[in-house]
């Protein structure tokens, strides 16, 4: 019988949809491995028809391409999100190391502030508890210390004599602390002050008494108004400078003040 049967040894040529999906798989091993002749599997080897432009796997390297250069594009866009991450979080590290600087200078400026503001406090206390001034503005000595004469009980002066008339405004010669303030016998209305460096002042025969027993005063600072209470010829202000706050602890007054600078 005549059946139209095909001569033993001949292959069937692959078909079209075959051959393409045959050079489709071939895309994986090229992303894989880079060897573009793998791509051209075994049907195209048996195939003995001239091949077309479509039979010979162009298409297929066209797709491979596309992938390829769609994978490179996806590296480089990772590759450039990283880059931004690592910038982006030096720029952060860098504004908090600026951040911590900045702070760490505020505090060593705060701090140098702090000090020369506790030095000028210290120097102004220093000032004030060793300057001192003349217990009246002004005037003058006129009866020494050590002076002798029937009106002093002891034989002899035991301060000094500034004059002043009634009234006259009488200052603090130091600062210190007021430990008397009242009548004082022959002193009449006086006050005595104690000082930092542990001497201490007497005023005698005031008028009018301003400060009390207890109160802190600076040097220049009114503590009472002269007059003549006591035993006293006529106003003045006697002016003691004393090792205690006794009688009998004087020490020259004249020397005293100018110890201090005070001129007289």
């Amino acid at each position: 019988m005549a059946f139209g049967s095909r001569a033993a040894g001949k292959h069937r040529g692959s078909s079209r949809l075959s051959r393409r999906t045959a050079g489709y798989a071939g895309i994986a091993a090229l992303a894989t491995t880079g060897v573009v002749g793998s791509l051209a599997g075994p049907a195209f080897a048996a195939d003995q028809a001239a091949p077309s432009i479509e039979d010979t796997g162009l298409n297929t390297i066209v797709v491979a391409e596309d992938l390829a250069g769609e994978i490179e594009a996806q590296a480089q866009s990772q590759q450039r999100a990283a880059e931004a991450a690592a910038a982006k979080a030096q720029a952060e590290a860098d504004a908090r190391q600026r951040a911590a600087e900045a702070k760490r200078v505020a505090e060593a400026r705060a701090q140098e502030e702090r000090e020369a503001a506790e030095r000028a406090a210290r120097e102004e206390e220093r000032k004030r508890l060793n300057t001192f001034v003349a217990p009246v503005e002004g005037s003058y000595v006129s009866t020494q210390w050590h002076a002798g004469g029937g009106m002093w009980s002891s034989g002899s002066h035991t301060g000094i004599d500034f004059h002043a008339a009634t009234g006259t405004t009488v200052h603090a010669v130091g600062a210190g602390t007021v430990v008397e303030s009242g009548q004082g016998g022959a002193y009449g209305n006086n006050i005595v002050i104690k000082h930092a460096d542990g001497t201490y002042t007497q005023y005698g025969h005031l008028s009018v008494l301003s400060v009390s027993v207890g109160q802190q005063v600076t040097a220049g600072q009114q503590i009472g108004l002269s007059g003549s209470t006591g035993n006293s010829s006529g106003p003045h202000l006697h002016f003691e400078a004393r090792t205690g706050a006794d009688y009998g602890s004087d020490i020259d007054p004249v020397a005293y003040l100018r110890g201090h600078g005070v001129t007289v």
